[in-house]
């Protein structure tokens, strides 16, 4: 029989999880799980059925789309990372008044839509006792603060009350870098970073992750690289390519997935290469020339990023940032959200196996949506109500410190990653550890 549900709008909802999930106790000492609080939150996965598949979900993308009006203030960091030195830019949700009074004063236009920098006085006074929760955000490929699935996703929550900033990759929302760095998908440094300001600013602050595409990548990244001292109470990871290696194939394997997707990617990231081609230039083994004739993401990759971060090839590079495997090493609630029918990040990466292995992580996938689209009829895209709704119903139902006293005396089977001295499986080295003899 013919499924005709997509006439409706109507998306199939998948959760995939371990079969006996990490038990969270609730505010009013109830027992619950991160299944129970998806599904009681998430709604139901409504799409526009005009736009029936994920390469016009996908597509869409791409049409002009003012979005919620978000403004912000920037705050431009110096890195204390001894090998990655520089600088990189953190946006912070701020009022609309003190947003527009701030863009009558500035003198900096080079800046996105409705971002201002702090002055020296507005940075010294950020320091808050306060403990509304607060969103950290990362977002997609070569984007920043000022992307409409980032603010769709922010403006329910700060609306709410909720304090939010966004960790913009290295040379993206023009920023400047300092360096011959850009980001890059394994970059959780800056992100570590700047929950340590976070944590000394705001130091009552419950805080949480959300990140997109490539940012939900080194997202999982950064929540498998702290495991159990992990500092955020909860993570959501949007359209994570999860295995770059295998979504690098997929796109090179079809005409729309080399000619429009890795096309367009590799377009945009060399917009990037022309506004820092000065910096960028300074690395040794860069060939400007091939570097100028590159076309496709897998070719920026290999001439920029390679020679720029010490990869051999761009495989290397795929193989050693992608969060496939961190994802077993993720201790805090963490809810991943994807489309099966994605043309970036390939269904084929989906790390299915691993989110049955690991109990504090749950898969949430739709039939339909595509690549950061699921855009719903009337506006708006789902996966970004999903988020903000289940970030809300955590934090106002979840007992944190109550949970990790349970999950402390709680024995789950955790694929054999745990409990064993030889031989131990560390995922974020994607290596078997054994004795020297």
């Amino acid at each position: 029989m013919i499924d005709l549900s997509w006439i409706l709008g109507h998306a199939k909802t998948t959760y995939i999880s371990h079969a006996s999930p990490t038990p969270l106790k609730t505010n009013s000492g109830q027992t619950t799980t991160l299944n129970d609080l998806a599904a009681s939150s998430i709604p139901p996965c409504r799409l526009n059925p005009f736009l029936f598949n994920g390469h016009l979900q996908t597509m869409y993308t791409a049409v002009k789309d003012p979005g919620p009006p978000i403004y912000y203030k920037r705050k431009i960091f110096d890195s204390d990372h001894s090998v990655y030195p520089g600088t990189f830019a953190v946006d912070f949700v701020v009022s609309k008044d003190d947003g527009e009074a701030a863009e009558k004063l500035a003198q900096d236009t080079t800046l996105p839509e409705r971002t201002s920098d702090f002055t020296l006085e507005e940075w010294d006074s950020i320091v808050s006792k306060d403990d509304s929760p607060m969103l950290i955000a990362l977002h997609g490929l070569s984007g920043g603060s000022h992307e409409v699935y980032l603010r769709e996703t922010l403006a329910p929550l700060t609306a709410a009350g909720w304090s939010a900033c966004v960790v913009n990759g290295r040379g993206c929302a023009q920023s400047r870098i300092t360096t011959p760095q850009l980001f890059n998908a394994r970059a959780t440094w800056d992100m570590r970073q700047t929950i340590k300001h976070l944590q000394e600013l705001f130091p009552n602050r419950p805080l949480y992750g959300v990140g997109f595409s490539l940012g939900a990548n080194i997202l999982t990244n950064y929540c498998g690289e702290e495991g159990e001292k992990c500092v955020l109470k909860a993570a959501v990871s949007c359209s994570n390519p999860w295995n770059l290696e295998i979504c690098n194939t997929a796109l090179q394997s079809t005409y729309l997935g080399r000619e429009v997707y890795s096309r367009t990617m590799g377009t945009n990231l060399m917009r990037l290469f022309t506004q820092h081609r000065d910096q960028i230039v300074k690395n040794k083994g860069l060939d400007e020339d091939k570097v100028r004739a590159s076309v496709y993401l897998h070719e920026f990759d290999r001439h920029v990023q390679c020679p720029t971060w010490g990869y051999p090839t761009e495989g290397a590079y795929y193989r050693d940032s992608e969060s496939v495997d961190a994802l077993l090493a993720v201790r805090i609630p963490f809810l991943g959200i994807n489309a099966e029918d994605d043309p970036i990040s390939s269904r084929a990466g989906i790390p299915y196996q691993e989110f049955l292995c690991n109990p504090h992580a749950l898969l949430c996938t739709t039939n339909w949506g595509g690549h950061l689209g699921s855009f719903q009829l009337g506006g708006g895209r789902w996966f970004a109500t999903a988020t903000s709704s289940f970030l809300a119903k955590m934090h106002a139902e979840v007992d944190f410190a109550a949970s990790e006293k349970v999950a402390e005396g709680s024995e789950v089977d955790m694929g054999g990653l745990e409990g064993k001295k030889y031989p131990i499986y560390d995922p974020n080295h994607r290596r078997l550890i054994l004795p020297d003899a």
